[in-house]
């Protein structure tokens, strides 16, 4: 008769403590609260598609993708003190792993409403975290909040996409893909946001959230004059770069700017994954502005990741791990928040919207896979192991999402009447 005898806990990554202060070690004051976390995660996972193997051997959960726990006293007092920030954290600790973190992450969304029992998801005010108010995207902030994440490096970037260097859905032929498939599907998706607001010769574009620059020049091949905003410096330079060898200087307008400040009259506007930089707080701002901008007759295609209106009601006051480590001030809207915004702010109305969330779900892994492939270079570049774990935790927990449905990307198109009397 064998026993079982768990393996050893791997080595904790070391964490710089002047860079990852909240990682670095698990918050001592929090036993109580560990011990109350405790309780309620055993509850949970109990009736989870998942296992949950502990230092000891002790395994939870119904079966499924397997996660490892390997400091169980310092995750548990993690999420006890900051609830899935912790979780996070105690992730880019090495304090757990799994050998499918998407699976695990995935089981997690597809059940995240019944994670918390009923008492306390009423009292969430009372327990939840609000983002700092730093993180509000008025025009004082939100270049601080762009910076954070825009500006890391482009050559971290350049690590893990592909040679449009397009940091949005991508949009395939069909499944499986590989990496050699993603640059078409990138072209592919740019392609379709241009057809939308029917760019073409002579059209007067203007882009929110230049990237770096593909879809701009993707624009200008068609003959449109472009005219495109980003608060990002490292974005810019590299965009200029590019427009300037592929030789459309005379075609393409790139400014540093909020878009708030854009002023002028265009033909049609694209934004691809800008909104979720926005925030509930200035929703309306930006439709207007959008109407604003928009010469009657025009077209707005704006591509937009969404989740469930009723889960963004319950939780967009909430701080997360995501608005901590990677999106400041980031917040996903729903389908039914920008159709009431735009329909009670503005002339503008959503013709059509068009789904593809699998689609972001195979992007997201293709760009996971290869940076895990290039790690090494990551860390030459400065990129430390906390900070591979935490983006590698970013781009599977983003993946799951979309794997659970918990998450959806969709291409909108809104449409601006030719007249006063044609809106009426």
């Amino acid at each position: 008769m064998s026993t079982y005898t768990a393996p050893e806990s791997p080595p904790k990554p070391a964490v710089d403590p002047q860079r990852w202060p909240d990682v670095a070690n698990a918050p001592r004051a929090a036993r109580v609260r560990g011990a109350v976390a405790e309780r309620i995660v055993r509850r949970a996972v109990a009736r989870l598609p998942l296992r949950v193997r502990l230092a000891g051997g002790e395994t939870l959960g119904q079966g499924g993708p397997l996660l490892e726990l390997h400091d169980p006293d310092a995750f548990f007092r993690r999420i006890g003190h900051a609830g899935l920030i912790g979780f996070g954290e105690s992730y880019m600790a090495g304090e757990w792993e799994a050998p499918d973190l998407v699976g695990v992450l995935a089981v997690l969304a597809e059940h995240v409403t019944g994670l918390v029992p009923r008492p306390l998801q009423r009292m969430r005010a009372l327990w939840a975290r609000r983002q700092p108010a730093t993180q509000r995207n008025t025009e004082e902030h939100t270049r601080d909040n762009i910076h954070r994440h825009y500006d890391l490096s482009n050559d971290l970037f350049a690590l893990f996409l592909d040679d449009t260097l397009s940091y949005s859905a991508a949009l395939f032929r069909g499944f499986p893909t590989s990496w050699p498939d993603l640059a078409a599907a990138q072209r592919r998706k740019i392609d379709r946001l241009l057809d939308l607001a029917e760019v073409g010769p002579g059209t007067r574009l203007l882009e929110i959230g230049t990237g770096w620059g593909e879809l701009a020049l993707r624009a200008a091949d068609r003959g449109a004059e472009v005219v495109t905003a980003t608060l990002s410096q490292e974005q810019l330079d590299l965009a200029r770069e590019r427009v300037r060898a592929a030789g459309h200087e005379d075609r393409v307008t790139l400014l540093l700017c909020d878009y708030r400040q854009l002023t002028g009259s265009y033909d049609a506007i694209v934004s691809v994954e800008m909104i979720e930089a926005v925030g509930a707080e200035f929703w309306g701002t930006y439709f207007r502005t959008l109407d604003r901008l928009l010469a009657p007759g025009g077209h707005v295609a704006l591509q937009a990741i969404t989740m469930p209106h009723e889960r963004m009601l319950a939780t967009r006051h909430t701080y997360t791990w995501i608005q901590k480590y990677i999106f400041p001030g980031g917040l996903l809207p729903s389908l039914d928040a920008i159709s009431h915004t735009t329909e009670s702010t503005t002339a503008l109305r959503m013709t059509r919207h068009d789904s593809f969330g699998p689609h972001y779900a195979e992007t997201l892994r293709l760009w996971r896979e290869r940076f895990t492939e290039r790690a090494a270079e990551a860390g030459a570049l400065g990129f430390d192991t906390t900070f591979q774990r935490m983006w590698t935790f970013y781009l599977a927990y983003s993946e799951a999402g979309f794997r659970s449905g918990y998450l959806d990307v969709r291409q909108l198109l809104l449409a601006k009447p030719a007249s006063e009397e044609t809106a009426r």
